[in-house]
Order: C-alpha cells, then structure tokens, then sequence
C-alpha cells in the first residue's frame, strides 16, 4: 500500500476500536455459518433479486471482516467501497435474522462507527435515489444553519 494512501488514514484509531470489541466481534464473525437464512429477513436482498451485496451476512463479512482480518490495515479506498456495503445496501432495519444469534446490525453500526472515525461516511438519501453531491449540499446547509443558530445564541 503507497504511503500517501495511507495518509488520512488512522490505522491506530482502527486498531484501538476494533481491539474494544475483538472478542465479542469475532465470535460472531467465526460462527457464521453462511446459512443465508438473513438474507432471506432481508428486505434489501429481496427486492435486488438476491444481489449478494445486499446480503446481511456478505456485508459483515466484507466489511468488519476484513477490518479483522487486515488488523485494521486499510487504504480509504477499501474503507470507501465497505461505505457502500453498510450505508447504501443496509438501512439498519434490525430485521436480520440469525439462528446463531449473531446480532448482525451491532456488526454494522460497529463497523460504520469505525467507518467515521476515519471522516468516512454514508448517505442514507443515496440509497433512495439522491446522489452524494445532493446529500452534501443538504449536510452543508444544515451545518450552516447549526453555525447560525449556535452564533446566535452566544
């Protein structure tokens, strides 16, 4: 990996997190047992016909998975494409099942959590059709009125 991919990356902050819940997190991780029977709870899945990228478990595994199996050595373009896996294909529903209790949506706030420690995230509009520039635009006018309001008040 090129130095300068590496820049605004902070693989001690990746690591320190992922080192928080690394018990928990990679149990859950082991004990998938590729069933598919999330992907079925899935209303995502179902309505992409069975694009695999919008199966619950295809997100955790490509995404916190590999945050796990890297140890947290990532470039942004690898922590880009899992943005699009946990923010566009998911919507945290909660709906998931798993016979082997493995509480999927934990896996994917987790790992979108990791995702903005890095200054990464996601667009919950693009996932209805808006694309990024729009969502920037309403980020950057809502940010704008949070600066008014809280100079107002000062």
């Amino acid at each position: 990996m090129p130095k300068d991919a590496q820049a605004t990356i902070d693989l001690n902050r990746i690591r320190e997190m992922l080192k928080q819940k690394k018990g928990r997190m990679k149990l859950c991780l082991r004990a998938c047992a590729g069933c598919t029977l999330c992907a079925e709870s899935c209303f995502l899945f179902r309505s992409h016909d069975g694009d695999p990228r919008y199966m619950p478990s295809y997100k955790v595994l490509k995404t916190l998975g590999t945050l796990y199996r890297k140890r947290g050595k990532v470039s942004e373009a690898q922590l880009e494409q899992m943005k699009e896996l946990v923010w566009r294909n998911c919507v945290l529903c909660g709906r998931c099942y798993c016979p082997f209790d493995i509480d999927i949506p934990n896996m994917i706030a987790f790992t979108r959590s990791i995702l903005r420690s890095q200054g990464i995230c996601g667009v919950y509009p693009h996932s209805m059709g808006a694309t990024e520039e729009d969502y920037r635009q309403c980020a950057a006018e809502i940010q704008g009125e949070i600066e008014s309001d809280s100079s107002e008040s000062e």
